[in-house]
């Protein structure tokens, strides 16, 4: 099982997002950690992931050999990847 590490940008945007949301994010990232490839996307033209949750977006590095999901940034589909 991988381990879900966040980013201090991470943290401080799913602070600013609604209760509800906030406990989507949080559920979405926790079930992808027993087999994360099957749930999430490659970025094209970067090494990272995304993974959707209704409209926001999470961009993350999965790290195989260490067993580790790290969370760089969340936002809405609109301006995460700007």
């Amino acid at each position: 099982m991988y381990e879900a590490v966040y980013s201090s940008l991470a943290v401080k945007q799913l602070k600013k997002l609604e209760a509800e949301m906030q406990d989507c994010v949080i559920k979405a990232i926790e079930r992808i950690r027993i087999r994360p490839s099957s749930f999430v996307r490659k970025l094209v033209g970067s090494p990272y992931y995304r993974l959707r949750v209704r409209d926001y977006r999470v961009i993350m590095d999965i790290i195989e050999n260490k067993l580790l999901i790290f969370v760089i940034e969340i936002g809405h589909r609109k301006k995460i990847y700007k």
